[in-house]
C-alpha cells in the first residue's frame, strides 16, 4: 500500500495500470499525438529479455555465483516492485530500490554466499534502477513527441556503451590508483562499494537479521512500514478539514533515510536547508520568482556539483597531486575533517585510524 495522491493504490488501481495503454487515454492530447507513430512491437521486449536472462544463467552457472533458480527468483523480485516504485518515482521523484528487502531475502536463501549475495543484488537493485530509468526516459520522449522505436533503440545503445565505459573505467582506476577504496587512501574511500561489501558481510556471511541473532527485532520496522501510510490515509478520511494531515506521505519520510549510508554528515542539513528554503519560503513569499527560477537553479546546483567534481578530482584528488592536509577541503589527517568519528564511546579509535 502506498498514500500518494489522496488515494490508497490498492489492487484494482494497480490491474488498471497494468493493462491501459496510449490509446485508452483519449482525453490527453499527448497519447492523441504519439498515436501517429507506430509503437515498440511486443517481440522487441521478449527478444530483449530472452537475450539477457540466458547471458545471465551462462554467467551465474559457469561462475557458480548464484543457483539458476535464485537467479530466476530476481526477475520475480523486479516485476512485483516495478509498479510500487514507478508510481513513487513518478510522483515524488524519489526511487525505492529495494534494496534493503533484497539483502533480506537473500541472506535467508543464499547463507553464506556473499559473492551470491553481490550478484543477486546486481540483478535486483541495479535493475529496478535500470527499469525506472527506461520509464522515465520513455515518459520524457512522449512529451517531447519522440517516437518510441527510436527512444527504445537509444536507450538500448546507451546502456551497451555505458556498460563498456563503466569497465574500461573501473579496470583503469584499478590498475594505476595506488591503495584504491582502502583506508590509506582518503582521496578515493569508494564509499558506495564500502557500503555493499559491508552489506554482502553482514547479510552473506555473518546473518545478522536472522532469526534468533542479535539484530533480529529490527525487522519489525517492515511490518511498521506497511501500516503507517494507511494510518495516515484513514486519519485523513476522518479528518479532511485538516490540511496538513494531506501532506504526511509516510514512504517519501521513511525513503529518504535509506540514502543515509554512506552520505557525508552535510548532505542531508544542505539538503533541508535549501530544500526549505526554495520549496517553502520562496514558494511562499515570491512565488512568481520560484515559478521562473527553481527548477533552473536546480539544474544549476546539479550542473555545478558535476563541474567540481571534474575540478577537485584533476586539480586535488590526481594520483599524482600531493594536497598538504592542512588544506581545509582536505579535511585534515583522516580526510572528513573529524578524527573522531571512528572512535567509540568511551573516545578510543581504531587501530587504523590511530596510525594515518
Amino acid at each position: 500500500y502506498f498514500f500518494h495522491k489522496h488515494q490508497l493504490i490498492i489492487g484494482k488501481t494497480i490491474k488498471e495500470q497494468f493493462s491501459s495503454t496510449v490509446s485508452d487515454k483519449p482525453n490527453d492530447i499527448h497519447a492523441k499525438l504519439m498515436l501517429q507513430y507506430p509503437t515498440v512491437p511486443d517481440w522487441w521486449y521478449y527478444i530483449i529479455l530472452l537475450l539477457t536472462v540466458l547471458v545471465a544463467a551462462i554467467f551465474c552457472s559457469h561462475n557458480g555465483l548464484m543457483p539458476i533458480p535464485v537467479m530466476l527468483l530476481t526477475i520475480v523480485f523486479l516485476i512485483v516492485l516495478v509498479l510500487p516504485n514507478g508510481i513513487i518515482t513518478a510522483t515524488t521523484n524519489m526511487m525505492l530500490t529495494g534494496c534493503a528487502l533484497n539483502d533480506f531475502i537473500t541472506g535467508i536463501i543464499l547463507p553464506g554466499h556473499p559473492l551470491g549475495f553481490l550478484t543477486f543484488r546486481v540483478f535486483s537493485c541495479a535493475c529496478q534502477n535500470q527499469i525506472i530509468v527506461h520509464l522515465t526516459s520513455f515518459k520524457i520522449g512522449h512529451y517531447m513527441k519522440i517516437s518510441p522505436r527510436v527512444v527504445f533503440c537509444s536507450l538500448i545503445l546507451s546502456s551497451v556503451i555505458s556498460c563498456i565505459i563503466h569497465y574500461i573505467t573501473a579496470i583503469y582506476l584499478l590498475n594505476h590508483v595506488p591503495k584504491i577504496c582502502s583506508k590509506s587512501n582518503l582521496a578515493w574511500k569508494c564509499l558506495n562499494v564500502e557500503n555493499t561489501h559491508t552489506a554482502s558481510v553482514v547479510f552473506g556471511v555473518v546473518g545478522a537479521f536472522r532469526p534468533g541473532s542479535k539484530y533480529f527485532p529490527i525487522l519489525w520496522a517492515v511490518p511498521v512500514g506497511f501500516v503507517l501510510p494507511i494510518i495516515s490515509w484513514c486519519l485523513w478520511k476522518k479528518y479532511p478539514e485538516i490540511k496538513w494531515i494531506s501532506y504526511i506521505n509516510f514512504p517519501i519520510l521513511l525513503l529518504a533515510t535509506a540514502n543515509l549510508p554512506p552520505a557525508p554528515t552535510v548532505t542531508f542539513p544542505s539538503w533541508v536547508i535549501v530544500g526549505f528554503i526554495f520549496n517553502y519560503i520562496i514558494y511562499r513569499h515570491a512565488n512568481d520568482w520560484w515559478e521562473k527560477y527553481a527548477y533552473i537553479f536546480s539544474a544549476a546546483m546539479s550542473c555545478g556539483v558535476a563541474v567540481c567534481g571534474f575540478v577537485i578530482f584533476f586539480v586535488l584528488n590526481s594520483p599524482h597531486t600531493n594536497t598538504p592536509s592542512s588544506l581545509w577541503r582536505s579535511g585534515g589527517s583522516t580526510g572528513d575533517g573529524c578524527p573522531l568519528a571512528s572512535a567509540n564511546y568511551s573516545g578510543i579509535l581504531p587501530a587504523w585510524r590511530q596510525y594515518l
